[in-house]
């Protein structure tokens, strides 16, 4: 692995991530572009995706974008080679942020709103590392970072897919790092807590709110922004130290 001076710079290389167009997604994108890597920015909903890519084009950094549904793998071995053009057929980040939610009671929750959450989340971030294996930096550059939650930790009321799903996508991390730890590829996970789109039905409900509120020290919700720079920590030189860890970022919220 190089040396840099400054343990945060991503220039030169290369990343992929996954539900990008929109929320935690492409506040990461534009973070890892920020650093000075060159991004493909991926979402099930191309179009959205391009938005995103030409906001950060627009800014100064170097991006493209794809439509990308995690569960097809000939989608997936595309993106990853796609990404890794950027450098010269080596990638060097793949963030699996790719994820949904369909809360409902457990005695309410269907079979297929099981299988389908726990394909996009766990499925898709299974997909994806495979799809993106071949070209991973092996000189200790090369990361996978997935998105977990606290409901993965914790569990939560009438999300039982979802934290189901979102414990296996823990299981995978620690799996993988200490499988591809070999290789010096690192791989960790965050979970974070941040106002998107995906968090808004907690968020707009008084009772729901309130309880949510009570549980986080801070007192508040992040912004997608606020909870990126935990990724960038993890995409450069500054974590290489670093694999098989899940980081909260969620104003201590699981502690």
């Amino acid at each position: 692995m190089a040396e840099k001076n400054n343990l945060f710079d991503l220039t030169g290389r290369s990343a992929l991530v996954t539900g990008a167009a929109g929320g935690i997604g492409s506040a990461v994108a534009e973070a890892l572009a920020a650093a000075g890597a060159a991004v493909l920015v991926t979402d099930v909903d191309g179009d959205a995706a391009a938005v995103v890519a030409e906001r950060i084009s627009q800014n100064g950094g170097k991006a493209d974008s794809a439509a990308l549904d995690v569960r097809d793998r000939a989608a997936a071995d595309a993106a990853a080679a796609r990404a890794a053009g950027f450098t010269e057929g080596v990638l060097h980040i793949l963030v699996n942020n790719a994820g949904v939610t369909d809360p409902a009671m457990f005695a309410e929750t269907s079979t297929e709103s099981f299988q389908r959450i726990h394909d996009i989340h766990v499925l898709g971030a299974f997909t994806c590392s495979q799809a993106a294996l071949p070209f991973l930096a092996t000189d200790g550059t090369g990361r996978i970072i997935n998105v977990t939650s606290s409901a993965g930790i914790t569990g939560t009321l009438g999300q039982v897919n979802y934290s189901a799903a979102k414990a296996g996508i823990i299981g995978l991390t620690k799996s993988l790092a200490r499988e591809l730890a070999r290789k010096n590829i690192l791989v960790n996970a965050l979970a974070p807590l941040a106002a998107t789109p995906m968090t808004e039905t907690i968020r707009t409900n008084e009772k729901f709110a309130a309880t949510m509120l009570n549980r986080i020290p801070l007192r508040r919700w992040a912004e997608p922004a606020e909870v990126a720079g935990a990724f960038v920590f993890l995409a450069t030189d500054a974590s290489s130290f670093v694999t098989g860890q899940v980081l909260p970022v969620d104003g201590g919220m699981v502690m």
